[in-house]
């Protein structure tokens, strides 16, 4: 491997914004020495590289042989074939980002991925996790925070942060973060995306249906929530009230080619799905849980098909989440989940029948 330590100690001080002689003084050397180090006539002392490293917050490997176009393509690949495989392989999707997080400790992407990889949980947060990585969390977060000008990741922290204190007790201070880092619904960057074209443009219709594939999804799953978690809603009316409700929705929009309809059908089946295999109170059956995925799978594939010819439903259902297809994904997980009910489910052979008829189509 080139060593290219000088060029790397260069760009790392400017980007520090110290000069030479600051340098310099922090390593006990000459500015002499910094300025050779930087024209390549020499290498610093073997006993320097660790405190050069620290100083500037990077790995022994990046000091010496950094290429960052290089370790920028290294880092996006292995973020991307984390996406790729979240839905199917989740212990080798964490065991990924558990390399990645060793091999660049200071990339901001990396340090975020790798935080919540940790199965704290962005919805429902497991705050005795929360407390156990509470220190080295702390620290991701302040670097995210001071470091990072994604604000994307900025608000990734953010929330890490309002978690933190949630679990520590301090859920008012929890939320005063909500309100001050986050923004109302009109507030979102896909509403902004939408509004920054003019209404007869390729542009703004793009995001005007993006964005009504996102809410409808976003709305169909809430509508479950709203039935399943009320202790007063019997489980045959919950299941009257949502279930039946995607029928009729999967009905029409296959009778009518609308694709934002199957979206709810489809969003609505699999967060029942999910409700009733992970929530035991409930008391869910299994043959209600094998048809359901069945619907679920259909709906699945329906959307598919209508993603080919429609690039806002691709984007937000396949490319966004760099699957393969809707219906791959979904029997990905029901095949390869760990969680204790799906891993049951698996041992029913009429739910493995439903998985299996898909998976030849």
């Amino acid at each position: 491997m080139e060593i290219t330590i000088g060029a790397n100690v260069k760009r790392l001080r400017n980007q520090k914004n110290v000069t030479q002689e600051q340098l310099a003084e922090a390593m006990n050397v000459t500015c002499a020495a910094v300025s050779k180090w930087e024209r390549g006539e020499t290498y610093p002392d073997i006993t320097l590289l660790q405190p050069l490293a620290y100083y500037f917050g990077v790995s022994l490997d990046e000091l010496m042989g950094y290429d960052k176009e290089k370790v920028d393509q290294e880092i996006e690949n292995m973020l991307s074939e984390f996406r790729r495989i979240f839905w199917s392989d989740w212990k080798a999707a964490q065991k990924l980002v558990e390399t990645a997080y060793r091999t660049y400790p200071n990339d901001y992407r990396v340090m975020s991925r790798y935080m919540w990889s940790r199965g704290v949980e962005e919805a429902e947060p497991d705050l005795d996790l929360a407390l156990k990585y509470k220190d080295e969390f702390t620290r991701i977060c302040d670097k995210i925070i001071g470091g990072c000008t994604d604000g994307s990741l900025r608000l990734s922290a953010w929330k890490m942060k309002a978690i933190l204190l949630h679990a520590e007790g301090k859920t008012e201070e929890a939320l005063q973060i909500h309100r001050e880092k986050g923004g109302s619904w009109w507030e979102t960057f896909e509403q902004m995306n939408e509004q920054m074209f003019k209404k007869d443009r390729p542009e703004f219709l793009y995001w005007a249906k993006r964005n009504m594939y996102e809410l409808v999804d976003f709305g169909a799953d809430k509508l479950v929530k709203s039935y399943f978690f009320d202790p007063a809603v019997p489980y045959d009316e919950l299941l009257e009230k949502t279930e039946g409700t995607a029928d009729e929705l999967f009905r029409l929009g296959c009778e009518r080619g609308e694709a934002y309809l199957v979206v709810q059908a489809e969003s609505v089946y699999g967060r029942l799905l999910n409700d009733l295999k992970y929530r035991p109170a409930r008391g869910a059956k299994n043959e209600d849980m094998v048809r359901i995925l069945d619907k679920s799978l259909s709906a699945a594939k329906k959307i598919d098909e209508l993603a080919a010819a429609d690039k806002p439903l691709f984007d937000v259902s396949i490319g966004e989440r760099e699957i393969d297809s809707k219906l791959a994904s979904s029997i990905g997980w029901a095949l390869s989940s760990s969680w204790k009910r799906d891993v049951e489910l698996r041992e029913d052979p009429e739910y493995v029948k439903v998985i299996e008829k898909y998976k030849k189509e």
